[in-house]
C-alpha cells in the first residue's frame, strides 16, 4: 500500500507547505507573461490537492482488507453491498474513511453554496442592467446612466457586457473597441466558471495560505488573458491606455458584485502590457502544462484504478 499512499500523498505537499510553494508561484515572472499556463498551474494544485486527500484516506482506510488498494476497494464495495458493513476495519482504517467521506461532503457542499451565491448575485446584476441600462445594438452592449467610468461583464448563460455613460464620455474609438474585447473575452472564455472552483475552496479552507493566495492571485490571471486577447486586435499601446484612463478616473471607486476592467491588478496589468519579456520566459508552457499533468497523474490513478481493475476483480 507505501506506493499508493505516496501516489496520493504526493500531490498534497505543495498545499500543505505553508503556502510557501503557492507564493513562489505567485511571484514568479514566467507568469505574467504566460498567464494561461500559470492559471493551469494553480488548477493542477488545487485539483491534485483534493483528489490527493480524498484519496490517501480511502487508501489508508482498506490497507486491513487486501494487499493491493484496487483489491481492498472492491472487497469494501462487496461487503457493502451484501449487508456485511465495514467489518475487518479498525478504528483507525473506520477513521481514515470517515476522512475521505467528510472531504468529498465538505467539499461538494460548499462547492454548492458558492455556485448558488454567484448564480444569485449574476441573476441580480442581469435584472439590473436589463431595467437600468439601455441596449445598443451598435456596440452590443448595455449602458448605464452613470457619469463615473464603469466597464464590466455580467458573466453567465446570458452574459451581458457593460458599460457607463462615463466611460463612453472618457474614451475615444479605438480605446472603447479595446475595452469591449477585453470584456467580451471574459464572456467568451467563461471565466466566471474558471474562479468558481477557487472560490469554493477559499470558502472550505480558509485557513490554508495556498487557498488565499490562489484566490488573490487567480483573477488577476484570468484578467491578463481577457488582456491577451483585447490586444491582438487593438496593440499593447491602446489598452495600456485605457486602462491608464480609466483606472484614474475611477480613482479608487469600486463596482459592487462584477469585476471591472480598470480594478484588477492595474498598475502590474499596465506594466506588463508595455514591458518587453525576455526571451528566456518561453520555455514556461513547455515545463508548466507536463508539470501539471503528473501533479494530478498521481491522485487520479488512485481514485481510477479500482474502476479499471474492475475486469480483473469483479466487485
Amino acid at each position: 500500500m507505501t506506493l499508493w499512499l505516496a501516489a496520493a500523498g504526493v500531490a498534497l505537499v505543495p498545499v500543505l507547505l505553508g503556502g510557501e510553494v503557492a507564493a513562489r508561484l505567485d511571484s514568479a515572472r514566467w507568469t505574467r507573461r504566460h498567464p494561461r499556463a500559470a492559471l493551469v498551474s494553480w488548477q493542477a494544485m488545487g485539483l491534485a490537492a483534493g483528489l490527493g486527500a480524498v484519496g490517501i484516506g480511502l487508501v489508508a482506510a482498506v490497507g486491513p482488507l487486501a494487499a493491493i488498494f484496487p483489491h481492498g476497494m472492491h472487497v469494501l464495495a462487496r461487503q457493502l453491498l451484501d449487508g456485511n458493513g465495514l467489518h475487518g476495519l479498525g478504528p483507525g482504517h473506520m477513521a481514515a474513511l470517515a476522512w475521505s467521506a467528510g472531504l468529498i461532503v465538505w467539499l461538494v457542499a460548499h462547492t454548492i453554496r458558492m455556485t448558488a451565491k454567484v448564480v444569485r448575485e449574476q441573476r441580480r446584476l442581469r435584472l439590473m442592467v436589463d431595467v437600468v441600462g439601455e441596449h445598443s445594438a451598435e456596440l452590443d452592449a448595455y449602458v448605464l446612466p452613470d457619469s463615473r467610468p464603469v466597464a464590466y461583464c455580467v458573466p453567465g448563460r446570458r452574459a451581458r457586457v457593460v458599460l457607463s455613460q462615463g466611460t463612453l464620455d472618457l474614451l475615444d474609438e479605438r480605446q472603447l473597441g479595446a475595452v469591449l474585447a477585453h470584456e467580451r473575452a471574459h464572456a467568451r472564455g467563461h471565466h466566471d466558471l474558471v474562479l468558481l472552483p477557487f472560490l469554493a475552496f477559499a470558502r472550505a479552507f480558509p485557513w490554508l495560505p495556498a487557498a488565499k493566495i490562489a484566490r488573490r492571485a487567480v483573477p488577476l490571471l484570468l484578467e491578463m488573458l481577457a488582456d491577451d486577447r483585447a490586444k491582438r486586435r487593438h496593440g499593447e499601446a491602446i489598452l495600456a491606455e485605457t486602462l491608464v484612463r480609466m483606472a484614474t478616473a475611477i480613482s479608487g471607486q469600486v463596482t459592487a458584485g462584477a469585476p471591472a476592467l480598470a480594478e484588477v491588478g492595474a498598475l502590474d496589468r499596465v506594466e506588463r502590457l508595455l514591458r518587453r519579456h525576455p526571451h528566456g520566459a518561453r520555455w514556461a508552457p513547455l515545463v508548466v502544462y507536463p508539470a501539471a499533468g503528473m501533479l494530478v497523474s498521481g491522485p487520479l490513478a488512485v481514485l481510477m484504478a479500482p474502476l479499471l481493475c474492475l475486469t480483473v476483480w469483479p466487485a
